[in-house]
């Protein structure tokens, strides 16, 4: 029922599918750093740009065989040393029509996985205060919350929103 991979190319609809599951989130106010609904070609250009992003992972996340989501893990460049334990997590999403099967956690759980495999230590991410049941997973899944920025987005009719920053460390304690 729920399939989670990286992927390096997209395989025949998975364009299409994210692009329409990312539509979707945009129009329910997630986000992606977009106030006003995009073209939505610009969408599915912007996907067929994170792939050619050489330190940026794309996982995608399928409810019965349909795309329904992704996340992004992007690792600093190779000039900043200092960084190069660690990740961040982008735009983690799932559409409204798939929520409640688990699928935020599993794309969570398989970004982790994928982290721990090529040695990174912690996991950075940040996230607008109204977004609840993120936080909620993020909490339950070990995140420990550092700080806070009260300007952190504007939405619409120039509301500004504050948000939250997380790491978890992936050292075995």
């Amino acid at each position: 029922m729920i399939e989670v991979y990286k992927i390096e190319k997209f395989k025949n609809g998975e364009l299409e599918e994210l692009t329409s599951a990312t539509m979707n989130a945009i129009e329910e106010g997630i986000g992606f750093g977009w106030v006003e609904k995009p073209p939505k070609n610009r969408v599915k250009s912007y996907w067929q740009g994170v792939l050619l992003v050489p330190n940026r992972w794309l996982f995608i996340g399928k409810l019965k065989g349909v795309v329904a989501g992704s996340i992004q893990v992007v690792s600093s460049f190779s000039s900043n040393e200092v960084a190069l334990f660690r990740v961040t997590i982008d735009n983690h999403f799932v559409a409204t029509w798939a929520r409640g099967h688990g699928l935020a956690k599993s794309l969570m759980e398989s970004a982790e996985k994928e982290c721990i495999k090529n040695r990174y230590t912690h996991i950075l991410l940040d996230v607008r205060e109204t977004q609840n049941r993120a936080i909620r997973l993020y909490e339950q899944m070990g995140y420990v919350c550092w700080g806070s920025l009260p300007i952190y987005h504007k939405l619409e009719n120039n509301l500004m929103v504050s948000g939250k920053f997380y790491y978890k460390s992936l050292e075995k304690q």
